[in-house]
């Protein structure tokens, strides 16, 4: 997809398309049974793509691409390949990209305050993907690249509890 959109000049075009296509997986639970479910067949899955596709207006070059993932009933892969996507489009850019996972929606500026520290700790342009589980209850997991740091207060209870077990 990337090579196909790098080629049409349509990177920024697919790169928003598929922001609000992820927008909407996050959204609706029924869009995620859609396009997850073994159960609804390839053609119901290309018509359901498709008439969503034209609905959102999104570019020719996406719908083809979501009319070719439906027809090889990989849809349900859709979240993964968007993220491939905006990954391959960031490191060519010179930028990186990094997943936090807050227990609460974060503040513009507490956004801005960890785009800055991330940027000085990775050396290179970050844009953040935010994510809200509440299950975590605190504190933030980030994922850049292949690191990953988990202050959340559920994993440090997890520590917690798995130390005492050890004392008894």
């Amino acid at each position: 997809m990337y090579d196909l959109a790098d080629e049409k000049g349509a990177l920024d075009t697919v790169a928003a398309d598929l922001a609000s296509l992820q927008a909407m997986i996050g959204a609706s639970d029924d869009f995620r049974r859609f396009i997850k479910s073994p159960v609804i067949n390839r053609v119901e899955q290309s018509k359901g793509i498709a008439a969503l596709a034209e609905k959102a207006q999104l570019a020719p070059i996406t719908r083809q691409f979501l009319g070719l993932v439906a027809a090889n009933r990989r849809l349900f892969a859709l979240d993964e390949m968007i993220r491939g996507y905006n990954a391959i489009l960031a490191d060519r850019r010179g930028h990186a990209s990094a997943e936090v996972t807050a227990a609460a929606p974060l503040s513009d500026s507490q956004t801005m305050a960890l785009t800055e520290a991330l940027k000085k700790s990775l050396g290179r342009n970050v844009q953040l993907v935010t994510k809200v589980d509440p299950s975590i209850l605190g504190g933030l997991i980030i994922k850049a690249g292949s690191r990953m740091v988990d202050s959340s207060i559920k994993s440090k209870l997890q520590r917690l509890k798995l130390s005492l077990k050890g004392v008894g």
